[in-house]
């Protein structure tokens, strides 16, 4: 992980727990590049993620706010620019997996086609539930080739699949393409998450891959809908 994302890690959780008072600006970023011994610039480039994210806002003259908004709110924010996983976006839960489905085979002509490979390539076919805290939070389809993503198994699959990624292949994650859409519930949506037949379901539709740009990922993921919040940051430069 690189300077300027520990430090963004650190002022987000700071943020969330509310270290900072919440009509007050943060430090400054000359004081924060003494706290953590870097550049202004590591320093203005950790506090831009935030800024993006909608934790934060600038007032010229006046020093970097909290967005009220952004933090009371007890559902899981994700953004659109995040790339964290589940374990990534709360990492100060205590997140089980519990395993549904876990299977090598050859790609449906859709799935081939997502993740840039033949239709003989084969590949991962992973169903998770996620629990947060004890309670089931997201149903997990995914599809990963496994010529790209070696090393998969069940260890793995319980813990999390990013981490495996980043810290045991050494492979660095560029970005994702997704689509969020309004669904009804499945029948495996009520039997896992807990869901009532008439409940609408948060479904996204992701394409992820490498900063090289060959995509590893291909999956859905169901949220109930009383646990998410997906939000979209325009910067008006």
């Amino acid at each position: 992980m690189s300077k300027y994302e520990h430090i963004s890690n650190e002022m987000r959780r700071r943020i969330v727990e509310g270290v900072y008072p919440i009509d007050q600006p943060i430090p400054d970023e000359l004081s924060l590049t003494k706290e953590f011994t870097c550049s202004r610039m590591t320093v203005k480039r950790a506090l831009d993620i935030l800024v993006m994210e909608g934790l934060l806002y600038r007032k010229r003259g006046h020093g970097t706010f909290i967005i009220k908004s952004a933090i009371q709110d007890n559902k899981v924010n994700a953004t659109d620019r995040e790339n964290l996983g589940l374990t990534g976006l709360l990492k100060n839960k205590k997140i089980e997996t519990k395993l549904i489905k876990f299977d090598v085979l050859f790609p449906p002509s859709q799935v081939a086609a997502h993740l840039s490979v033949d239709d003989d390539t084969p590949v991962y076919h992973v169903i998770r539930l996620r629990n947060v805290e004890g309670e089931p939070f997201v149903i997990e389809e995914t599809y990963m080739p496994t010529n790209l993503i070696v090393g998969i198994d069940k260890s793995v699959l319980h813990s999390s699949i990013y981490s495996h990624i980043t810290d045991k292949l050494g492979l660095k994650i560029g970005g994702a393409h997704r689509k969020v859409r309004a669904d009804k519930s499945t029948d495996l949506d009520q039997e896992y998450l807990g869901c009532k037949s008439d409940d609408p379901v948060l479904e996204v539709e992701q394409v992820a891959y490498l900063n090289t740009g060959v995509p590893f990922e291909y999956s859905f993921s169901r949220h109930r809908y009383d646990k998410f919040v997906f939000t979209s940051v325009n910067i008006r430069k």
